[in-house]
């Protein structure tokens, strides 16, 4: 699907659009503390990878599905919500005819969950790519060049929306203009990686973003 303006934006989910990273830092601290990983900064460090890339990096083999059973409880839990502006920004690109996908770290049983809470975020999207489909985790760009096929524009004309440190590294390597939201983690975080940096995906300018990555590549 190719977009008017030959140009796109792609989307993180929490953090970004979902205000869910403050609930989601409790439910890992949680996890770490009945199975200690021993890593300084776990619940930051992890932030945009997928559940797999996790499991494998941080939890040893034996305790991986008792750590998965306890995520998915706590997950279960969850009441989602969408952040300050972020739904009527979207809208605001639909109108205009801007391609819009979400690429997300979250696997497949957590979206289910989410489009559940949230019945009309979805169709919002032109395309959504979740962390079961793609072979390799942010900061890779595995994910960001895949929704940039999906919708038809180069990855250098799309803006990636990203609130991790591992995230805004997978849009800076995919070429994308990277449009780091702060919150999730300190502003002085993720600007090395990013364009610029915002509070909320809202105090974009549309009109101006647009004139940005018309003018790329």
């Amino acid at each position: 699907m190719k977009g008017k303006k030959d140009i796109g934006c792609l989307f993180d989910c929490d953090g970004v659009i979902v205000d869910s990273e403050r609930i989601y830092t409790k439910i890992w601290e949680a996890i770490e503390t009945q199975w200690p990983t021993g890593i300084e900064n776990f619940t930051y460090k992890i932030k945009g990878t997928t559940l797999e890339d996790i499991l494998e990096r941080y939890f040893p083999e034996e305790v991986r599905a008792d750590v998965t059973k306890e995520l998915l409880r706590l997950e279960g839990m969850m009441i989602y919500d969408a952040l300050p502006g972020a739904l009527d920004f979207l809208d605001e690109l639909k109108r205009k005819g801007i391609p819009t996908a979400m690429v997300t770290s979250s696997n497949g049983y957590k979206m289910a969950h989410l489009w559940n809470d949230m019945p009309h975020l979805k169709e919002k999207f032109n395309v959504v790519i979740t962390g079961d489909e793609v072979t390799c985790s942010k900061p890779d760009p595995e994910g960001y060049l895949a929704a940039a096929h999906a919708i038809g524009v180069d990855p250098k004309r799309c803006a990636v929306f990203e609130d991790s440190l591992q995230g805004v590294k997978a849009g800076k390597a995919a070429g994308a203009f990277v449009v780091g939201v702060a919150g999730t983690l300190k502003a002085s975080d993720i600007a090395p990686y990013s364009d610029i940096v915002v509070n909320k995906v809202a105090d974009i300018d549309v009109d101006e973003l647009e004139e940005i990555l018309k003018s790329r590549g």
